[in-house]
């Protein structure tokens, strides 16, 4: 591989290594055997090292938070991926799992997930969703609006229970990646602003008075998200300063310190070779230092924290396996040269490049080459010119029709973004763990397409 699987720098998972012929194999797996038995595409999750990334967090967060005397709760962010298997993994590593449909309620559920270890998201709930949630016992719901506290509360009322609910905030701090992704700016749809004219009171304030008033609802947190593929503690902190605040002013107008502070997530994934993702162990001392600080300017004691690593989790412990088709050398201005390797997927399993321009790294795995390297593009089998899976990436110029190629920290995303596009399958998810690959999500076939068509 390009850098040493599991290393610092290395966008491979820590169970993909290069064998003795020059072809990899994925936690002792070798993926030509992954691609005659399952097909290509196939999205690969190297269960140990998923396993490994959960509890890494949950042992750095508790550690951390344990020195400044406040205990904390790890999330799965369902949203990622979510499977029954993989809810069952973070699970037994002792994380909650977080929620954002009526269906990934249901996956977590199935995979015998306590309702009280499950928390439901989401900016326009059903109230079939809300009704589900409620009747699983959930941990939380995450109000979004004020008018969803209305229902929540309509909904409670009518099944006779007491729904716990924390209130999302938008505390205007700015993180992350690309705009689609930050999520706590004022101009967007998610939460209750924290921005409010001296007169009155803001929408998050307005938010959280109308939980502690409403039937059938007991305010046990206020919850706070600001981005996605975050590389830096310093937006959580800020962010975690202002929503304490909130929790202190609530306090001193209403007598009631709220329980919990939900400091979201979205911690980032290195993507490409010499990228240095979050370190745990780093975030989670300089997130709870912050908050330490925070807490003691402001006279409060320090609540029962959460966090949602989001990606980092399952992001680098999946790779997508392609078989190469097409190679087409394109001469460009210049005299440049750039080959077009096509495959047997794109856009519509991983739908990041075109969405984003999310930028990714790809290797040919079923052998070894000693041919110069060459500038080239990974692109898909759909009718879209940006239908890129691999911008920019150097590949052997000996790559050739029936190669087998693999993308990197495809885990988070690629088959909870799929698509049919051009009514094509979508993959299947393998799971591989000390020699042994196993189905978790079987493929598409051609005749699930046509079932779901009803003439």
């Amino acid at each position: 591989m390009s850098e040493q699987p599991g290393a610092v720098g290395s966008p491979w998972s820590a169970g993909v290594e290069r064998v003795a012929d020059g072809s990899v194999a994925v936690a002792g797996v070798r993926v030509a055997e992954l691609a005659v038995r399952f097909g290509t595409p196939l999205y690969v999750l190297d269960e140990a090292d998923l396993r490994g990334r959960a509890r890494s967090y949950r042992e750095a967060f508790e550690a951390a938070f344990a020195q400044v005397g406040a205990e904390v709760d790890v999330y799965y962010a369902g949203k990622a991926f979510l499977s029954i298997a993989v809810a069952r993994w973070v699970h037994d590593e002792g994380l909650a799992v977080d929620t954002a449909t009526g269906g990934e309620l249901a996956v977590a559920l199935a995979a015998g997930v306590p309702g009280d270890r499950i928390g439901l998201h989401g900016n326009n709930k059903s109230d079939d969703e809300i009704a589900a949630a409620i009747d699983a016992g959930v941990g939380r719901i995450v109000a979004d609006s004020l008018v969803e506290i209305a229902r929540l509360s309509a909904a409670a009322t009518t099944r006779g229970a007491e729904v716990p609910v924390m209130v999302r905030v938008t505390t205007g701090v700015h993180a992350g990646g690309h705009e689609h992704i930050a999520t706590a700016h004022e101009d967007q749809k998610f939460g209750l602003s924290l921005a409010h004219d001296d007169d009155a009171d803001s929408p998050a304030m307005t938010g959280l008075l109308a939980v502690l008033a409403a039937p059938g609802l007991r305010l046990v947190g206020i919850h706070s998200h600001i981005g996605s593929q975050i590389l830096e503690p310093d937006g959580f902190v800020v962010a975690a300063r202002r929503v304490l605040a909130l929790r202190a002013e609530l306090a001193e107008r209403t007598g009631v310190l709220v329980d919990e502070v939900d400091l979201g997530g979205g911690y980032g994934a290195a993507y490409l070779p010499g990228e240095v993702p979050l370190d745990p162990d780093r975030i989670a001392k300089e997130i709870a230092q912050g908050v330490d600080a925070a807490a003691h300017e402001l006279g409060t004691p320090l609540p029962r924290f959460s966090i949602e690593p989001g990606r980092s989790i399952v992001g680098p412990a999946g790779l997508t396996l392609y078989t190469v088709g097409t190679v087409k050398p394109v001469r460009l201005d210049g005299g440049f040269v750039r080959t077009y390797v096509s495959v047997d997927g794109g856009m519509s399993d991983n739908i990041r490049p075109a969405l984003y321009g999310a930028r990714y790294h790809a290797e040919v795995v079923g052998r070894s080459s000693s041919a110069a390297m060459v500038p080239a593009r990974v692109v898909g089998k759909h009718c879209e010119s940006g239908d890129i899976v691999v911008h920019d990436v150097a590949l052997p110029a000996d790559v050739a029709a029936g190669d087998l190629l693999a993308v990197p920290v495809t885990g988070a995303y690629g088959r909870s973004m799929a698509s049919t596009y051009n009514l094509v399958p979508r993959p299947a998810v393998v799971a591989v763990r000390d020699g042994q690959a196993r189905v978790l999500v079987r493929r598409d076939t051609i005749a699930d397409l046509l079932a779901l068509d009803q003439g």
